[in-house]
């Protein structure tokens, strides 16, 4: 390796790049990392992370509500959008002063540029200096889709929700994955009228279908409105700043603000992939073997650039199996089986396994255990609003192939109970599990 520049050279300093880099370096490789934007990805950057604050902010203005039942008197509370996103964007600023100095401390140099593909040993980089690698690792993620329609430009995405000068008094989210229903439940709680369309008639596709019917009801309850097999015509401003949306099979409607959620695409335009053989995929992402392997020996790929599954988790793991294989002398894949996942709406949603169609395809004969129960935070507080629970498991042994949840805190809980279905319990093991009480995670050894 020591004709080469580096043992490693990643392009894009996210989750799975950032991991991939300070793990090779620690198995004694020399590694630089190319990032023209901040180091940290999608997640720490404009993703999961400053998300998750602002649904824990969004998350006040029931609690504010329902407080009063618990004999708190707080009056005439307000929200200012401004302190709220000034404190997230530092908290942002922190996170990737610690991921620069994680690189930094393992004597991994990180160059302020972008970076494309020139040789299956070669990157050039924006200033036109060319430098050489025993092995390119290709993790640079995926960027939010935008639409197809007159107008789209006047949209957002979720990159810009974050740095909003004012909240928007009326939304119009398109979309109907965790992205859409994420946001659509953030900007609700923060008094925006929110309405979400779709171009399909289905929610959360991939989740269980009884859970994300339950979410939807909920939804409608909270204010949001719903538009179903709804694509776009075109967007239009007005004289005074507000959108007029035009869209098909319903009328058209003036909001303050569209962002879009519709999905989101490998990051490989303008990288030089295909010049050096690089095998894409259909919506542009780089193949690659259990290894991480693309077409090319000598170029490796892990994240959201390979569209397996986008989430955080996956792309650190396969960043590890990468350095590990490559420089460690531990051959390593990672598993996709039983990956858990979950939506922060308002409540949130969670699962693991199998959902109850995808079972009863597969195995036929399956058994359904569940729990539709109002936890008591919400019985005292007069809410209404009900949780739900489901268990999915093989017919005959009772293997429990699924857990899928729905309320307050079913994300924290579900990791727990993900370790159960991906270690093969059943459902007589959680059946011998004494219950904490009173607790919701207790529904879960007590499901009949």
């Amino acid at each position: 390796m020591a004709n080469f520049d580096y043992d490693l050279f990643t392009i894009g300093a996210g989750s799975g790049g950032v991991r991939a880099s300070r793990v090779a370096a620690a198995h004694g490789a020399r590694v630089a990392v190319a990032e023209e934007y901040r180091v940290g990805g999608t997640c720490v950057i404009r993703g999961c992370v400053p998300k998750k604050m602002l649904v824990y902010g969004a998350h006040f203005a029931e609690d504010l509500e329902d407080a009063k039942r618990f004999g708190w008197q707080i009056e005439n509370p307000t929200f200012d959008w401004r302190i709220l996103r000034d404190n997230v964007l530092a908290d942002v600023d922190r996170l990737n002063g610690l991921y620069t100095q994680t690189l930094d401390n393992h004597g991994v140099r990180i160059i302020d540029q972008r970076a494309k593909v020139t040789g299956p040993n070669e990157v050039t980089l924006a200033d036109g200096s060319r430098i050489t690698a025993k092995y390119i690792l290709v993790s640079v993620g995926a960027r939010p889709m935008i639409p197809d329609c007159p107008g789209h430009e006047l949209g957002i995405t979720s990159n810009e929700a974050f740095h909003l000068d004012a909240l928007p008094k009326r939304i119009l989210i398109a979309g109907a994955g965790y992205i859409a229903n994420e946001f659509a439940g953030i900007f609700n709680e923060f008094g925006s009228k929110v309405t979400l369309i779709n171009r399909s008639d289905k929610l959360l596709r991939g989740y269980d279908e009884t859970l994300t019917g339950r979410l939807l009801q909920i939804s409608l309850a909270k204010g949001i409105q719903f538009r179903f097999n709804a694509a776009f015509r075109g967007i239009e401003k007005n004289l005074d700043g507000t959108l007029r949306v035009s869209m098909t099979n319903h009328d058209d409607m003036e909001v303050d603000c569209v962002m879009y959620a519709i999905g989101r695409v490998p990051n490989t335009e303008g990288l030089g992939l295909e010049n050096v053989g690089i095998e894409l995929g259909e919506r542009g992402e780089i193949k690659v073997d259990e290894f991480n392997k693309s077409s090319v020996e000598s170029i490796y790929a892990v994240g959201d650039v390979t569209d397996r599954v986008q989430l955080t988790p996956v792309a650190i793991r396969e960043g590890q199996a990468f350095a590990d294989t490559v420089f460690g002398g531990k051959p390593s894949k990672v598993s996709y089986d039983h990956v858990p996942s979950a939506v922060f709406s308002h409540p949130p949603l969670a699962g693991v396994g199998m959902t109850e169609s995808e079972a009863r395809n597969t195995l036929g004969s399956i058994k359904v255990y569940q729990s539709d129960f109002r936890p008591m935070k919400n019985v005292l507080a007069g809410r209404n609003e009900r949780a739900l629970y489901k268990m999915i498991c093989e017919g005959e042994s009772e293997r429990i192939v699924g857990i899928h949840l729905l309320g307050p805190d079913a994300p924290e809980i579900l990791q727990a109970a993900a370790v159960a279905v991906k270690a093969g319990l059943t459902k007589a093991d959680f059946d011998a599990t004494i219950a904490i009480h009173p607790t919701m995670a207790e529904e879960l050894v007590l499901l009949r």
